[in-house]
């Protein structure tokens, strides 16, 4: 492959993904050999109540490349992310959600354009999501243009790329919960970091419930929101 990279870190965080985490992983294997020399698979159990660990943990054992990461109790979308950036590895990190709505081939799109940014996030062509969610993330754009002055397509697509030399401007972060992504993109505008944008298919979902809507997670958001914004504005950050 002309822009293989040297080495990559790809995870998936799960919670619940029981029917999802073999099918994710192995079809991303593959990929990962033809897209870098040395990588590496992180499966970042996000203290899953099914069989989602112990099927990554079979997984690990069955593959050099792959590791199985969990922590207890479900602590949310933010901490699992975390989780994977602070066990990645190597230069390059990706990650993509693990509930089979991304094509993880796609990655050739993001490497393409990593060579020239610190940051590639994706932007979903069409999003196969209930409407809600669809209500949900024209908010979030409102909601973060107004406090954290910056725009993107799609600020929540869970496929994203990473130096990791950029990533460690950003670090550490703070959100547990689904505002994570807020607080990345809002720490790497104010640093001044290159961020591009990559159209990516979306799948509706097969397996799984989705939780983003769900009203906890959204109030967590809001609350998670105002203390980035008080840490920002107070250049804590």
């Amino acid at each position: 492959m002309q822009n293989k990279l040297p080495e990559l870190t790809l995870f998936f965080p799960f919670w619940n993904e029981e029917k999802n985490v073999k099918h994710v992983v192995e079809s991303a294997i593959p990929i990962m050999k033809d897209v870098a020399d040395e990588w590496e698979i992180l499966i970042i159990d996000d203290g899953s109540s099914d069989n989602t660990y112990e099927i990554g943990k079979e997984l690990a054992r069955k593959y050099r490349n792959v590791r199985a990461i969990t922590h207890s109790p479900n602590r949310g979308y933010g901490a699992a992310l975390r989780e994977g950036f602070d066990n990645a590895r190597y230069k390059y990190i990706v990650f993509t959600d693990g509930d089979r709505q991304f094509d993880f081939a796609e990655i050739t799109k993001f490497i393409d354009e990593i060579k020239g940014a610190d940051i590639v996030i994706g932007f979903r062509k069409k999003r196969r999501d209930k409407f809600v969610r669809h209500v949900l993330m024209y908010m979030l754009k409102i909601w973060d243009f107004i406090f954290f002055r910056f725009y993107f397509k799609d600020i929540d697509c869970g496929f994203k790329m990473f130096r990791k030399s950029a990533f460690a401007e950003l670090a550490p972060l703070r959100s547990e919960g689904a505002m994570i992504t807020t607080e990345i993109l809002a720490k790497a505008t104010r640093k001044k970091l290159k961020i591009k944008e990559v159209e990516v298919s979306h799948y509706p979902r097969e397996f799984g419930d989705q939780s983003g809507a769900n009203i906890a997670v959204v109030v967590r958001a809001v609350l998670e929101s105002f203390i980035l914004w008080f840490d920002i504005h107070n250049k804590r950050i």
